[in-house]
């Protein structure tokens, strides 16, 4: 989609900038994303293939509705978001309990698969960055990260937690502090920005996987027991709470600055 300002026609970007509300509601949907798919397979009875497959349905329309939008809305683009994270711990739960696929493997195919994912984006388009998301062939290779990233995460979120025993809360601290040392390569070691995007937003769903887990899993397996139910509601309203500020603080401005004709 293109508007033009004066005489330079602008592409807006399709999704966020980068911001500390992006990573509030980031974390919070990867949050739910771990707990909402405990619930509706687990507490509801639906089990994971009925669950994966209602929910990729979901996910579809959701993507249909945000590739019509040309542009940043967030309700559009959370709500993917939100769903995508759900699918994406569904694949990994998928793999491991119905196929007997083991976590290490499921950690190194989904690497691979992002990895490719990157190298074929990049082949492509020349870019991987957000900030240049204004063409429908660079929104899918987004979105197919972001799957992956989510896969990647949910595997190997339970295999530090659950298959190495280092539990929930050291899990969700070691991800925290590997987070932090990213950051403060960014901003103290010039660390590429886009580099250092990616590895913080891979990095953030197994750390919000194990909070979930931890808010969610009764104590007997190292949870807090507040159960699927209470912690998905919680981190929802914090996720619609976020998105109405965004909508009614950014979405007037949004056009104009993030509007590009910068980069290729």
């Amino acid at each position: 989609m293109s508007q033009h300002y004066g005489t330079a026609p602008v592409r807006l970007n399709r999704v966020p900038r980068v911001t500390a509300d992006f990573w509030l509601i980031k974390l919070m949907a990867v949050t739910m994303g771990e707990t909402a798919a405990d619930y509706l397979a687990v507490n509801m009875g639906l089990g994971l293939t009925a669950t994966s497959l209602i929910m990729t349905a979901v996910l579809v329309v959701a993507l249909v509705l945000q590739f019509a939008q040309k542009r940043y809305v967030p309700w559009a683009y959370w709500l993917a978001v939100v769903l995508i994270s759900v699918v994406g711990t569904l694949v990994t739960d998928n793999l491991v309990d119905n196929l007997g696929v083991s976590l290490e493997a499921n950690t190194i195919a989904f690497t691979v698969l992002l990895a490719l994912t990157f190298a074929v984006w990049y082949a492509m388009e020349k870019t991987l960055s957000i900030h240049s998301i204004y063409t429908t062939r660079r929104e899918a290779f987004y979105w197919l990260a972001i799957l992956f990233t989510f896969a990647l995460g949910t595997s190997a979120g339970d295999l530090v937690a659950e298959k190495f025993e280092f539990g929930y809360l050291t899990t969700a601290i070691i991800f925290a502090v590997v987070i932090g040392a990213i950051t403060a390569a960014y901003y103290f070691l010039k660390l590429n920005a886009i580099l250092a995007f990616w590895l913080a937003y891979i990095l953030t769903r197994p750390m919000g996987a194990s909070i979930g887990d931890l808010l969610s899993q009764p104590r007997e397996y190292g949870g807090l027991g507040f159960g699927t139910i209470v912690t998905s509601v919680l981190f929802l309203a914090v996720i619609i709470a976020t998105v109405i500020y965004m909508t009614f603080y950014y979405e007037p401005e949004e056009a104009a600055l993030q509007g590009t004709t910068v980069e290729p």
